[in-house]
């Protein structure tokens, strides 16, 4: 197991920044996912750990020993592609036992053995991957890695060629190894689900720059961005432009079918602001909001209401049936304590009392 450190890591590819001064610490034995849309840099960032490819700047430490410019094999790290790169020719056995026999190692079918029974592909040694499902080449893909007991794995999207059912029989098997092994994982996804269930702590990129760094539970409960509110959640958190007002001493936000209390604090600034689609509820109240439905879901034992609020739109998620239709007139209210609040410029969060103020500013 080993501790990754990234310091100020960039890479520019002429007049594109992929990677911006990227800095990020990955404790040993953790399990950390580095989430964003594609094109976020999310994988060139995992590659140059990984050494394919070089930074443009910045450094790169494992267990405190600088790697930025060592080889590939010289890393201690695994990498698990997102396409497998399994060889066809060669059986199940033998793409696991590859890096040994490469490195002249004598335990190689020792070894081999012992992966596999960890992972299940006993009955499969045999085989070669035309012959394999996809989860099944996917953990033969994950097996030539675990076979060198590298310091660290670095795993690039590699759920993404399964279908849905596979994906998340093979998100608790991932898991599962992780909790067994106890070792450190480096794992990229644009798959929010995989993010929230498998990681210890999620690194949210966005145009190469890290937007929050922390726990699952953190990033969903306190995003510390506009970005990430409106990446994380299913539906994500709708944002509504409002102005902060102070009415008879307390401060709300108000606007286009916005009238929400926010506590104390001063007025006079342009914010957004927004609800998690569970923790509204149809009603009037002290916080509300009024609007118009323009789409209702149906995903089984839950609906999603998408409602229009003035120029802004926001989901409304609870048991079947809603009772509610298009165009229809909906007043939605909330606990305030449920409401987040950000700069109007900045995008970033604004902190309300009694909110910690991590990665936050103060209203």
């Amino acid at each position: 197991m080993s501790s990754i450190r990234i310091e100020g890591l960039t890479r520019r590819f002429g007049d594109v920044t992929a990677v911006d001064g990227v800095s990020l610490d990955v404790a040993d034995g953790e399990f950390l996912v580095l989430l964003g849309p594609s094109g976020c840099g999310k994988s060139t960032l995992l590659r140059m750990i990984a050494g394919l490819t070089p930074p443009t700047g910045g450094r790169i430490l494992l267990d405190d020993r600088d790697i930025t410019a060592a080889a590939p094999r010289e890393r201690d790290l695994a990498m698990v592609f997102q396409s497998y790169a399994l060889y066809p020719h060669l059986t199940v056995a033998r793409n696991i036992g590859f890096p040994l026999r490469a490195r002249r190692r004598p335990d190689v079918h020792a070894k081999v053995a012992e992966v596999a029974a960890v992972l299940g592909l006993e009955e499969l040694l045999d085989r070669r991957p035309r012959a394999l499902s996809g989860g099944q080449r996917q953990r033969v893909a994950l097996g030539r890695a675990l076979v060198r007991d590298p310091g660290a794995f670095l795993l690039d999207e590699p759920l993404s060629n399964l279908d849905a059912t596979l994906r998340t029989a093979t998100r608790a098997e991932l898991t599962d190894l992780h909790r067994r092994l106890r070792s450190t994982f480096v794992y990229v996804t644009h798959d929010q689900v995989e993010a929230m269930t498998m990681a210890t702590r999620i690194a949210v990129l966005n145009g190469g720059r890290l937007e929050q760094v922390g726990t699952p539970q953190e990033v969903y409960d306190a995003p510390a961005s506009t970005f990430v509110a409106g990446f994380i959640g299913a539906p994500a958190i709708g944002l509504l432009p409002a102005e902060l007002r102070s009415v008879d001493g307390s401060l709300r936000a108000v606007g286009a079918g916005v009238d929400l209390p926010l506590g104390g604090g001063e007025g006079g600034r342009d914010v957004l602001v927004g609800v998690r689609p569970e923790h509204l509820r149809i009603g009037s109240g002290d916080a509300e909001l009024r609007g118009t439905v323009r789409l209702v879901e149906n995903l089984g034992g839950e609906e999603v209401a998408h409602i229009e609020v003035g120029s802004g739109r926001v989901a409304l998620r609870g048991p079947r049936p809603l009772r509610l239709a298009a165009g229809d007139a909906v007043s939605l209210t909330c606990d305030p304590d449920r409401i987040h609040l950000f700069s109007a410029t900045s995008g970033r969060r604004l902190v309300r009392a009694p909110e910690p103020a991590r990665s936050a500013v103060a209203v």
